[in-house]
């Protein structure tokens, strides 16, 4: 996400790196790669301009701090002005109304069906939302079967009637079924077209004044760049909508859409897609966003993640367990499936500060942990409670079983061995303040503490 980006604006602070002072020469020289970065990214060139503008204005009239290098003065006041770029704070989706309803709209391709589904299963399973989808694309009959099945996968109920040719009145009618269902929610997919036409937005307009939705999403294939930006402004010229949804921003994107689209149609973007399966959606923060297009990662999104998955029960058994040195294969294959739940595997190791740039030409698939996962079920129940079974033989049967081979099983378990050490030691305070107490004791104390 945004390393072409990243790397860019990496370069130009580089400028400023060793310089004692900031002054109109460095500055002008740092903003005109900054401006170049932006213009590679696909913002709109005014907008660009008045960033450059903004951030030289604000640089020049502050003195550094002994304790600040000119090129970390610099990074923060870009963060600061991308932050507001892309809108400030968080916006919050509004489910105001009984049933509340949001209404989707956007071009054919752009995700919308897809992000109906995903909106779906984040607001039943972490907002306690009773939903209900409506399939209002009535040209499209394979919008109306993915809608279905999506609906199917989440355990979501969807409403439709091919019979029906009028997309108000399903509308209209849906709502009436959710009401004497008393659904808390309801999602309705409208039709999109290839291009913007008269016809689709004079219909999708009398959706919208025949229901009164609570919100109305615009839904935007981020990869689209500043077309993107140019499809928004039609939309919300005709309809007025509250708010913005980027999809595939895992993709190939150059991120000119998110620093964009805020500055011109003036409305908040709420969430992101960043893949394909029903929870890869997250709530857009411009702070997080801004943090990891500068090269500082987004821890905060990675912990919530891992709260997602974190069960406080059961990391009281685990902890227990590993302090009594009882750590064995079937809890460590049941963090594998943890840490698989949270997401793409190269999106989160994006996450950690400085990982970024380590990770951009490495291919990272998401069945990385599978050849792992194949040699812990290829085990006996026997020999994954109790690891110290595993001779030359047992692992020779492993390396057969799981079709990967000898080197591979002894890696594994030599990795599960250290570990194990290393979270044992970790486990005891005693040992915790003992190391540290030893780091604290050598020369010049350890690097960074």
């Amino acid at each position: 996400m945004f390393e072409n980006l990243t790397e860019k604006f990496e370069r130009a602070f580089k400028v400023l790196k060793g310089q004692g002072q900031i002054t109109e020469i460095n500055v002008a020289e740092t903003l005109k790669e900054v401006r170049r970065a932006l213009l590679d990214a696909d913002v709109n060139f005014t907008t660009a301009k008045n960033f450059t503008n903004t951030v030289k204005e604000k640089a020049l009239g502050r003195n550094v701090l002994t304790a600040v290098s000119p090129g970390q003065l610099m990074i923060k006041i870009c963060h600061e002005e991308l932050v507001e770029l892309m809108g400030g704070n968080e916006s919050e989706i509004n489910l105001k109304g009984n049933p509340a309803v949001v209404l989707m709209s956007g071009l054919q391709g752009s995700g919308k069906t897809t992000f109906t589904g995903k909106l779906g299963n984040y607001l039943k399973t972490k907002k306690g939302k009773s939903v209900l989808l409506v399939a209002c694309d009535v040209y499209r009959p394979a919008a109306i079967d993915q809608l279905h099945v999506l609906g199917e996968q989440l355990g979501i109920e969807v409403y439709s009637n091919r019979e029906e040719k009028n997309p108000v009145k399903i509308a209209q009618d849906a709502i009436q079924f959710a009401k004497s269902k008393s659904y808390n929610v309801v999602l309705v997919d409208t039709a999109g077209r290839l291009a913007i036409d008269e016809r689709m937005m004079d219909e999708i307009a009398q959706i919208k004044e025949s229901i009164q939705p609570s919100e109305t999403l615009f839904v935007v294939d981020a990869m689209t760049g500043q077309d993107a930006v140019n499809t928004a402004k039609a939309f919300n010229d005709k309809i007025n909508f509250d708010g913005v949804v980027l999809t595939k921003l895992d993709g190939d994107t150059r991120g000119g859409s998110a620093l964009t689209i805020k500055a011109i149609v003036n409305k908040p973007i709420k969430f992101v897609g960043t893949g394909e399966k029903m929870d890869a959606l997250d709530v857009f923060y411009p702070s997080r966003m801004a943090d990891r297009i500068l090269g500082m990662g987004d821890v905060v999104s990675l912990v919530e993640r891992a709260q997602e998955q974190f069960d406080e029960e059961e990391a009281r058994k685990l902890q227990k367990k590993i302090m009594k040195d009882q750590f064995d294969f079937n809890d460590f294959l049941a963090q594998l499936q943890q840490i698989k739940k949270m997401g793409n595997m190269k999106d989160l190791m994006g996450m950690i500060p400085g990982m970024g740039k380590a990770i951009k030409d490495v291919d990272i698939q998401d069945d990385a942990f599978k050849h792992v996962e194949a040699i812990i079920q290829s085990m006996t129940p026997k020999e994954r409670s109790n690891p110290a079974l595993l001779n030359n033989s047992r692992r020779l049967r492993l390396a057969k079983g799981s079709g990967t081979n000898l080197i591979e099983v002894n890696k594994l378990i030599k990795q599960f061995d250290d570990m194990k050490k290393m979270m044992k030691m970790m486990s005891n305070p005693r040992n915790m303040a003992n190391m540290m107490s030893q780091m604290k004791g050598m020369k010049g104390g350890m690097p960074g503490m």
